[in-house]
């Protein structure tokens, strides 16, 4: 029983000290692709308003 309550402790710390990082990549990319999303638009229009 102990053995399992040590690696559960390590996991809990390990979430614990992990998580926000985690959560700051997730968001990062969630940027990135809002980011890349908005360039592909911008070039449409582009695209669109040098041929009218």
């Amino acid at each position: 029983m102990n053995t399992a309550m040590n690696y559960l402790t390590v996991l809990f710390v390990f979430l614990l000290l992990a998580g926000p990082s985690l959560y700051g990549i997730a968001r990062d990319r969630r940027i990135d692709r809002e980011i890349r999303a908005a360039r592909e638009a911008e070039e449409r229009r582009s695209r669109y308003a040098a041929v009218a």
